[in-house]
């Protein structure tokens, strides 16, 4: 499990394919970052839970074990390339960077799996004074769990959607200086990708309900949707909106 506190932005050193898979190497922003790492690991890519095959020192340094842990290999299944933006990905890019969270740890963002639900789009930039302004589009399957005020991650981050419009399908973040400097955010443009992983506990509250009405309601459903728009009180995801469940 990650927090969605990105800890840095790690550089591909080296890209090697191999069949049915494609080995990333990253440079961790600092050597803090991989103290104590060990192959095996889990370490949230872009929002992507990767595991550690090998790790790497300073190349002139003499191995030892307290040596520093300055990057690592990741294996990526095919799969996963085309689902995600890895696949994209050259030697040199920035990739946002976060350790499993360790138990007991302090939560800053919230529970993310590090199982991308989908890609938005960014549409749109704005930077007001002292912020930074991402409106992005929602794949249509996505859309129903986005509430304002309520969490989201994005490229592996811990979000808050400042607002909202599900009926045109999208949501906007704003980003301070500190998101921005210890993240990728800064250098994205109108029409990049980013990885959306939807809060579990809004789609659970959400599928229930929806599952319920369905399940009792059945065929007049369609019939108190049009009410609902006639009297223009919304959708039923709207009353579904989960804005009293505990965090």
């Amino acid at each position: 499990m990650f927090t969605g506190i990105v800890a840095g932005i790690a550089r591909v050193e080296r890209i090697v394919d191999k069949p049915g898979l494609r080995t990333f190497t990253l440079r961790f922003p600092d050597a803090t970052f991989g103290r104590g790492l060990e192959t095996g690991a889990s370490v949230a890519v872009d929002g992507v839970c990767l595991t550690v095959t090998a790790l790497h020192g300073e190349p002139s340094a003499p191995a030892a074990p307290d040596a520093p842990i300055l990057a690592a290999d990741f294996d990526v299944m095919q799969q996963s390339l085309a689902l995600t933006t890895l696949g994209a990905l050259a030697q040199g890019s920035g990739v946002n960077v976060e350790r499993a969270a360790k138990d007991g740890a302090e939560i800053g963002g919230h529970p993310l799996s590090g199982h991308v639900d989908g890609l938005g789009t960014i549409v749109e930039i704005r930077r007001p004074e002292n912020n930074h302004v991402l409106r992005i589009a929602l794949p249509p399957a996505l859309r129903r769990y986005v509430f304002a005020k309520g969490y989201i991650g994005v490229n592996g981050c811990s979000l808050t959607a400042a607002e909202v419009d599900r009926a045109a399908g999208w949501f906007e973040v704003w980003l301070i200086p500190e998101t921005l400097r210890l993240t990728t955010f800064g250098a994205k443009r109108e029409g990049d990708a980013v990885h959306i992983e939807i809060d579990r506990q809004t789609q659970v509250f959400v599928d229930t309900v929806r599952e319920a009405i369905d399940e009792r309601l059945g065929p007049l459903v369609p019939a108190l949707e049009q009410l609902l728009r006639e009297r223009g009180a919304g959708t039923l995801e709207d009353l579904a909106r989960p804005a009293a469940l505990p965090r």
